[in-house]
């Protein structure tokens, strides 16, 4: 006699949009190959995934960026204090911007810009403009997958393409 976890008995909302979109694929391969390109570390942008789905609740991204980061050998230390950055002594000061930008561009400040000219002079004396450009777009890629978790609700910790009720 077998139990099964709620996790087991999971599904999403949705069902693989590929199947409707196939070209999506082809979205998610540039944009990766996009933010692959050397000039910033990977561990950066996942930490910068991670602090995104954070601040959008989406327990998705969280699982999937947290296994991500601890498949790449980052402390558990680090990786839970992404919740906290602010004030953890795990992070680079390049690091500590990225995770500024991403706040940044996903909190509304109470008044004036989300990326202010103080915030963009900080980032530039850490990053050169590709790097810039990378770290931009590492956000904007997870802001494109954002709405998938939070409206077709994909199953948290399932492998790709196996996370996905249909």
């Amino acid at each position: 006699m077998s139990t099964t976890t709620e996790q087991d008995t999971l599904q999403s909302r949705l069902p693989d949009p590929i199947q409707f979109f196939p070209e999506m694929a082809a979205i998610a391969a540039a944009m990766s190959k996009a933010t692959r390109n050397g000039a910033i570390p990977q561990t950066t942008i996942t930490l910068v995934h991670l602090r995104a789905g954070q601040l959008v609740g989406s327990t998705y991204h969280t699982v999937r960026q947290t296994e991500i980061l601890r498949k790449a050998g980052e402390t558990e230390e680090r990786i839970t204090a992404v919740a906290s950055w602010q004030d953890a002594p795990y992070f680079t000061d390049p690091e500590r911007v990225a995770l500024q930008l991403v706040e940044a561009v996903l909190t509304p400040p109470p008044t004036g810009e989300r990326v202010p000219d103080d915030l963009y002079a900080k980032a530039s004396a850490h990053y050169d403009e590709k790097a810039l450009w990378t770290l931009t777009l590492a956000i904007a890629q997870i802001c494109f997958f954002i709405p998938v978790a939070l409206i077709a609700k994909p199953i948290p910790g399932k492998p790709l393409g196996k996370n996905y009720s249909k």
